[in-house]
């Protein structure tokens, strides 16, 4: 039987944990602990050995290893979870082009159109199993339904190595009696709103008028409607938006008050902000400084001209640290590019913006770094920038901007 619409999510199994584990055969059946470097006291995932002690993404290390005094911590390795990203993103593309890479771990696929091709729609997620397989040498959990949402949800009710099917015509009566905040997207905020109206289960939903979260959250909320009826009428999108901001971040060491190394912080983000502008030929005027005490410390500054020069951006967050900093104990700094825009559009108007000896040395250091890793070619005072490794995004994407760590 041909489905009108069939979508399959696919969800990587505890994805960091289980690289490792095949990375390092001697760790299978064994709790991993994913932590952001060898010093990293805060778990960023665990294998589902280590889940079934109770220990969670979040938790820290000390307490982790109360429940399960056997855990074995990993330092993340981002750039390899990117590259076995990249190779399951791509091998999907071999049984459709209709692809949305939603997050490092998880892509949807709408495979409508392949039926013909390559059978029912639960063969073509088996089928998708086995390539992810292949690709990767991982585990992965598929859903498929008639529509995202459903889908989604289908995949991870049997984890891990799971294939859940929900045909379309089954959707609204398998969600009747699920929890609205289990559906993707909705959020503490959104199911408050939805339990103060009466809303509690999906079956709930048609009791509620659809122009109330119209009204209020616009057409998302209609979409909210729909979806939790099993019709979800989002598609699989599968272009990557340009990004409507570009920035990094670093947790420091708790209650940091020296001067010099939230400068060396502050540098340090201003530069990677400014190589990945550059990498996606990109330019920014304004842009969020931040430090982390007991709250942020923000502000928003803009810069003479459009830049990519990590140079420009640090003279903006010296200006945060002279006017803005009290002294604090600060945990985290941020620097974000807000609205960029491409540079291809603006080069004539703004070549001035930065100098012509300097977008040189950029595009020498770019080079170079590029080619031998990052920071290979750098300002000299980045000789004490922090030894905690990048952090890999949940919402990394092998293709377009997001493509960074």
């Amino acid at each position: 039987m041909i489905w009108q619409r069939a979508i399959i999510l696919v969800d990587m199994n505890a994805f960091f944990a289980s690289i490792e584990q095949l990375d390092r055969p001697e760790w299978r059946g064994r709790p991993v602990a994913i932590t952001n470097g060898a010093v990293g006291t805060c778990i960023i995932t665990c294998s589902y050995e280590a889940r079934a002690y109770g220990i969670k993404t979040g938790m820290r290390l000390r307490q982790a290893r109360e429940l399960c005094p056997d855990l074995i911590q990993c330092p993340a390795r981002p750039e390899r979870y990117a590259e076995v990203s990249t190779n399951i993103m791509q091998a999907l593309q071999d049984i459709t082009p209709d692809l949305e890479i939603f997050s490092v771990d998880e892509a949807f696929l709408d495979v409508t159109h392949c039926q013909k091709l390559h059978g029912s729609p639960e063969r073509i997620a088996q089928m998708t199993k086995e390539i992810v397989f292949d690709a990767s040498g991982v585990l992965c959990s598929v859903g498929v339904s008639g529509d995202k949402t459903t889908a989604k949800y289908a995949a991870k009710l049997n984890k891990p190595d799971g294939l859940t099917v929900i045909p379309p015509w089954e959707s609204e009566q398998t969600l009747r009696d699920v929890a609205v905040t289990e559906l993707c997207g909705i959020a503490k905020g959104i199911g408050n709103f939805l339990a103060a109206r009466g809303v509690y289960t999906c079956g709930d939903m048609k009791n509620l008028p659809i122009g109330v979260l119209g009204q209020r959250f616009g057409n998302p909320g209609k979409r909210i409607w729909y979806m939790a009826q099993g019709k979800d009428p989002e598609k699989v999108i599968t272009t990557v938006a340009a990004p409507k901001s570009i920035g990094h971040g670093k947790v420091m060491p708790p209650n940091t008050r020296d001067r010099h190394t939230l400068l060396v912080y502050l540098l340090h983000m201003s530069e990677k902000v400014g190589a990945r502008l550059r990498r996606h030929q990109m330019l920014s005027q304004k842009f969020y400084l931040g430090l982390l005490a007991d709250e942020w410390i923000g502000v928003k500054a803009h810069s003479l001209f459009p830049t990519d020069d990590g140079q420009v951006i640090y003279a903006l967050a010296q200006k945060l640290l002279r006017y803005h900093w009290r002294g604090e104990g600060i945990r985290q700094v941020q620097i974000t590019a807000l609205d960029p825009k491409s540079s291809q559009q603006q080069l004539e108007l703004f070549s001035e913006g930065t100098p012509q000896d300097q977008r040189k040395k950029n595009n020498v250091m770019d080079a170079i770094n590029t080619r031998y890793g990052e920071f290979s070619l750098a300002p000299g005072r980045l000789l004490d920038r922090s030894s905690m490794p990048n952090v890999i995004a949940p919402a990394w994407k092998p293709f377009g901007h997001r493509k960074t760590i």
